[in-house]
């Protein structure tokens, strides 16, 4: 049986929230991709690994309680150990 992908618009949300998540914890995605930190098959895996996320909701709510910064992501994030790499100064 072939893997389903995630729908469209399910991918933009998560998207957003991957690259919110990462602005909201002092982490710029395009910045880290320039420097050579980040490559861009990790970043669509991070946004794959959030869509399996069973509260994306509760995220969003996170994020807007956390709109001027935080120092880590939730613990319930399925990326915290990337964006603690990034925020480590390690490649990713």
């Amino acid at each position: 049986m072939e893997a389903l992908m995630p729908e469209t618009t399910t991918l933009k949300r998560h998207a957003a929230l991957v690259d919110r998540m990462a602005n909201t914890i002092g982490i710029d995605l395009e910045e880290k991709l320039m420097q050579g930190w980040l490559e861009v098959d990790t970043i669509s895996d991070a946004v794959l690994n959030c869509t399996g996320c069973s509260n994306p909701c509760g995220c969003e709510s996170w994020l807007d309680l956390h709109e001027a910064g935080a120092d880590d992501p939730p613990a319930i994030c399925r990326n915290v150990e990337l964006f603690d790499r990034l925020k480590a100064g390690k490649h990713a």
